[in-house]
């Protein structure tokens, strides 16, 4: 079943940051309207908005972690899963880094990659299809895989050196928020949960 967990899963630690059925715990900047919830997953489609987690898991403030989405995108989609990032109320998410997704873009970078970072550039998952999106983080340390395909291996470097615009793209901790992009990207998102390491 979407969207819950199993008695293992729940033993060894995994908790839903998503119901199924409504986005509480959530919270959306910019343009709310963006996000909306049909069949068991959170659909993104709409103007430039993101999607914040605000609820009671670990206070919604998360350091190491491991964190398992089933994604689906459609043509020409592009958004994202955000991570140590914080609520900001318009614009792109300054904090934290993102963890792209797009297998039709124009943008190069693909599903899995850090984006302006550790891009990914080959697509290992077509539209219409769900795939599973993991993302783990263990110190300094960022992996991310689509399915079973690793498509990060980011230690990150000291002193930091960022593109303009990235300068605040660093590990240290906070929430997750998934992006949504343009009014012509559509993603869906189900079976969010995640795990905190020690």
């Amino acid at each position: 079943m979407p969207n819950t967990l199993t008695a293992e899963e729940s033993a060894a630690g995994w908790h839903l940051l998503f119901d199924g059925k409504s986005l509480e715990h959530w919270r959306a900047s910019d343009q709310p309207g963006s996000f909306s919830v049909k069949d068991g997953a959170i659909v993104v489609r709409g103007p430039r908005s993101h999607l914040f987690y605000t609820g009671p898991v670990q206070q919604h403030d998360f350091k190491n972690f491991e964190l398992k989405v089933d994604v689906m995108t459609f043509p020409k989609a592009n958004s994202g899963v955000y991570f140590h990032t914080k609520w900001q109320e318009v614009g792109w998410p300054e904090l934290g880094y993102e963890v792209q997704v797009n297998n039709s873009h124009s943008d190069p970078s693909r599903t899995g990659g850090l984006w302006g970072v550790q891009d990914y550039l080959k697509v290992v998952s077509p539209d219409h299809q769900w795939f599973t999106l993991t993302v783990r983080v263990e110190g300094k340390h960022v992996t991310t895989f689509v399915n079973s395909e690793k498509t990060a291996d980011y230690i990150e470097e000291s002193p930091i050196v960022r593109k303009k615009g990235l300068e605040k793209r660093y590990l240290a901790s906070g929430t997750f928020a998934l992006q949504g992009h343009d009014p012509e990207s559509e993603a869906h998102f189900r079976n969010i949960k995640v795990k905190v390491l020690p």
